[in-house]
């Protein structure tokens, strides 16, 4: 009994450029049926953007030390 085991990348050759086609084709599709959508949602994705950036960014700003008195170390 001879195994024979073949490398093969998946997606490659016709089927390959086939699902590129595709795609492209059903994102042609989309932008031109949805562009209102799409472009009408800018808007509030910026507004949106305001809160998560600040939420996510002000992670190193150490906001736990505010009114606390200084340690004993530093006076020194």
């Amino acid at each position: 009994m001879d195994d024979h085991h073949h490398e093969s990348k998946p997606l490659s050759g016709r089927p390959r450029f086939a699902w590129i086609v595709f795609a492209a084709i059903a994102a042609f599709y989309l932008w031109t049926e949805h562009r209102a959508h799409l472009l009408g949602v800018l808007p509030f994705l910026l507004l949106l953007a305001c809160p998560l950036m600040h939420f996510f960014m002000h992670g190193g700003h150490d906001h736990g030390s505010h009114g606390q008195a200084p340690d004993e170390e530093s006076k020194k």
